[in-house]
């Protein structure tokens, strides 16, 4: 049976915002670890996530959500790649 630990979990989502926050939220998305910025329309930005465990992908979603101008950060697929 694989390690657990040396799993890395691989995640989309899709977070929504006020289109006058989105340039500020870009930028604190951008300097995140572990996030990617995929694509971006005035109220949407499609980012991947990447960690070694799903919590932490999970508390890393909470963190965007609680930002200013954030409407809301969902999951859309997650992929766990094993060694």
């Amino acid at each position: 049976m694989p390690d657990e630990h040396l799993n890395t979990h691989i995640s989309s989502a899709v977070v929504s915002v006020l289109p006058r926050y989105c340039d500020d939220v870009i930028h604190r998305l951008s300097v995140m670890p572990g996030v990617e910025l995929h694509h971006r329309s005035s109220s949407k930005i499609v980012i991947v996530l990447e960690a070694p465990e799903s919590a932490v992908i999970g508390a890393r979603l909470a963190e965007i959500a609680a930002m200013d101008g954030v409407l809301s950060a969902n999951m859309v697929f997650e992929h766990i790649e094993s060694p």
